[in-house]
């Protein structure tokens, strides 16, 4: 993740509201019942971010832009719910996880305090991942929030689905 994406993310993050109602009507008819109850604890900032990763990676598949496929690109970032942390929470979680390490997060998560926050938001691909399979996503679903971060190396979806939405989160 870039210092330029980084600062693009925050500032948009600081707009308030979510994403307009057509794009919220839009969401609802892609997402399971299940799913809409995590994208509606999502911020509003989160949500607008996910509706234009979705819309891109809609353009870039065409009519292999699945119900699975655009789920994952609304619900990547999902996870980042179970942190409870604001916008500058999340900068300081970035900041720490990129000085101290990924491998911190397991660790910190198990602390107290902003430390077990900051430790939750560098986990949110794996949590995410979690918080999907209990409200029965589809696997393809829940595989990509877990992997949306990792190692182009590591990716278990096929390599032309996982690039498309890796390049339409722009991270």
């Amino acid at each position: 993740m870039s210092w330029a994406h980084l600062a693009k993310r925050f500032a948009t993050s600081l707009w308030p509201g979510g994403p307009p109602n057509s794009d919220e009507v839009w969401v609802a008819s892609i997402l399971s019942s299940r799913e809409q109850v995590l994208w509606e604890r999502m911020s509003g900032a989160d949500r607008r971010h996910a509706v234009g990763v979705a819309r891109r990676v809609e353009v870039a598949l065409g009519d292999e832009a699945t119900t699975p496929i655009l789920a994952a690109a609304l619900l990547h970032d999902v996870g980042k719910v179970a942190s409870g942390l604001g916008t500058y929470g999340r900068v300081v979680a970035t900041l720490a996880g990129k000085v101290a390490g990924p491998q911190m997060a397991p660790a910190w998560s198990k602390g107290g305090g902003i430390t077990r926050r900051t430790g939750l938001y560098l986990r949110h691909g794996e949590l995410g991942a979690e918080m999907l399979e209990v409200a029965g996503a589809d696997p393809l679903t829940s595989t990509w929030a877990r992997e949306h971060h990792h190692p182009e190396a590591d990716w278990s979806l096929p390599l032309h689905v996982a690039s498309a939405l890796k390049a339409a989160d722009d991270d």
